[in-house]
């Protein structure tokens, strides 16, 4: 028989195997398990067609807009949030999961959500897509997932490989022709995964001492086309490379190396003929073929990665020549390298091409106007019209790169937003044509005739209090123009102290008054100041200053009004409250014009 202290002991033992087995099997079904932590949909509604087709150079409205909250992952660099169009479907991507929607209404069509897991990449091919996620807390636990685009339906999914290179601008990593790249944890070996089955089809080793560097801005691109490649960036001992390679095989295309310590930026653009396009911090490069085909020397040519879009055999590039002060927008043809057509650019923010228009994103329409600017470009000849777009850029390019895109007669625009508070959001604004008004689409049909005199919206006497001799305060005109459009009365005043002439300080020397918008509806305009207040990192309302009104920043003497279809900006220089009372003013001299 047992004595007690045997049965003590064996009592023990089962009682912690119990526990352990108990742990295993909670662990296994309830902490990973799928019914609680996955929020999915479906979908066996055919895909809407999304002809490749923007807008007509013209006036564009809003036909439909989305926010996306930024996911808070405890990984700042992947609090990103993405689009792109795959196979006519929209696609929004952050850290909280994957929604694909309806590209002509913005109507979800299916979703995938994990709870309690960051999405820290994506690669799409074809009719399929890949998203990488970790558990958050635990990056060891990892999973890779295949989708078909078009339903939603799960096809694969497999623990353990990670995407070969993240770029953390966009979460996507490369893929084409069907496959998707990945790495094992070293990061020293690339594989070629089917995107249909989740089967590895290829493994290569880099060079001796290169990595694939986990994420970096724009460090790996792929595209689709009869001639895809797949580009990576190796960060490599004493220098940097980009590698190409030929997806579905893993033939290297393309083995260039450069000088600079950190990864060069990559991007490939292009069907057939695929060019990839590098910055090394000296030059811009395009590769096609392997071979070098351009090169634009400048060490500030790009002070991010370049805008780049191609449609055929025609790449559009956006840069700065090496000594210039402005930028350049270039197309090049890709079977000879010859430039078509260069022209003066502003920095433009993004690019995209669509059946022969290249559509370029302004930060601003007009130095002291508030709404972005499109650029629509004739591909063949560069002529160029520019409009107005319902959207404001704000500064927090650490949660959205702005983006464009096109199709079904849309363009799709992509900005950073800072409320809400404290992460931020993405909004996206599907545009369409709009039809012409009584004046020029530069202003979006808005009569030149329409937009007052900034000049006559501060009296002397509104200025009282402001600073001695303020009666003498002289008023300093500042004018715009949009494209081949000069609006002949001032959009922006500062009047300026006695003494001081123009462009002496006058930012800082007396209040200024600017007329930062003239919608063509009441609408328009409060859906434009939204747009303003959402950029804004701090702002809050003001009552009883025209239809409405708020201060942004805290405090700094900043005050945006809207009276009916006019935005007026008043700037007192860090003076919340002479900032209102001249706000006041400036909206009740409009109001009675």
């Amino acid at each position: 028989m047992l004595g007690s202290r045997q049965r003590l002991i064996i009592g023990t033992l089962t009682t912690l195997v119990a526990l352990v087995a108990g742990a295993v099997l909670i662990d296994r079904f309830v902490l990973r398990a799928e019914w609680w932590q996955v929020d999915r949909s479906e979908t066996g509604a055919a895909a809407p067609p999304l002809a490749g087709l923007g807008p007509p150079p013209g006036p564009m409205v809003t036909s439909w807009q989305l926010a996306t909250p930024v996911h808070h992952s405890g990984l700042p660099p992947y609090d990103q949030v993405a689009h792109a169009v795959v196979q006519g479907q929209l696609i929004v991507v952050s850290g909280h999961g994957l929604s694909v929607r309806d590209g002509r209404t913005g109507q979800g069509r299916w979703h995938y959500y994990r709870n309690g897991w960051s999405l820290l990449g994506w690669a799409a091919t074809g009719d399929r897509i890949v998203i990488y996620a970790e558990r958050e807390g635990n990056r060891g636990d990892r999973l890779l997932l295949g989708f078909d685009v078009v339903s939603g339906r799960e096809l694969w999914r497999q623990s353990g490989a990670v995407p070969a290179a993240t770029d953390r601008t966009t979460l996507r990593w490369p893929a084409a022709a069907g496959t998707v790249l990945t790495t094992d944890g070293d990061r020293t070996t690339l594989h070629g995964r089917s995107a249909e089955t989740g089967r590895r089809m290829w493994t290569k080793t880099l060079p001796a001492e290169c990595v694939l560097p986990e994420a970096a801005a724009y460090a790996s691109d792929g595209a689709d086309g009869r001639d895809p490649l797949a580009a990576v960036a190796l960060d490599c001992a004493d220098h940097s490379r980009v590698l190409a390679v030929d997806p579905a095989t893993g033939k290297v295309r393309l083995d260039a190396s450069y000088g600079a310590a950190g990864p060069p930026e990559v991007v490939v653009r292009g069907a057939a003929g695929t060019a990839v396009v590098v910055f090394d911090g000296t030059a811009l490069r395009v590769y096609r073929d392997g071979k070098q085909l351009l090169s634009r020397a400048g060490d500030d040519a790009c002070a991010t990665m370049c805008p780049a879009a191609a449609e055929g055999d025609r790449l559009v590039m956006v840069y700065r020549p090496a000594g210039a002060k402005r930028s350049r927008v270039e197309t090049v043809d890709l079977r000879s390298g010859r430039t078509i057509w260069s022209r003066e650019a502003p920095e433009y923010a993004a690019v995209t091409v669509s059946a022969g228009r290249v559509y370029a994103l302004r930060p601003t329409l007009a130095e002291n106007l508030l709404p972005a600017g499109i650029d629509i470009i004739g591909l063949a000849d560069g002529e160029v019209t520019t409009v107005p777009a319902p959207v404001v850029l704000g500064s927090r390019r650490d949660v959205l790169r702005p983006w464009l895109g096109a199709g079904g007669g849309l363009l799709y625009v992509g900005v950073p937003e800072a409320a809400p508070r404290p992460f931020g959001a993405a909004r996206l604004v599907a545009l369409r044509g709009a039809a012409v008004g009584p004046g020029p689409a530069e202003l979006g049909g808005v009569a030149v005739a329409d937009w007052p005199d900034a000049c006559d919206l501060l009296h002397k006497r509104d200025l009282a209090g402001f600073g001695p001799d303020t009666l003498d305060y002289r008023p300093h005109r500042e004018y715009a123009s949009v494209g081949s459009v000069r609006l002949s009365r001032a959009v922006s005043c500062v009047y300026e102290p006695p003494g001081r002439g123009p462009g002496q300080g006058q930012s800082a020397a007396g209040p200024r008054v600017t007329v930062e918008w003239v919608a063509d509806t009441p609408g328009a305009a409060a859906g434009l100041l939204a747009a303003l207040r959402a950029a804004q990192g701090r702002a809050r309302d003001v009552p009883g200053i025209g239809d409405e009104a708020y201060e942004l920043g805290l405090p700094s003497g900043t005050i945006a009004v809207r009276v009916g279809r006019y935005i007026l900006a008043v700037d007192a220089f860090q003076s919340p409250g002479m900032a209102t009372r001249l706000a006041r003013s400036a909206a009740a001299h409009l109001r009675a014009q």
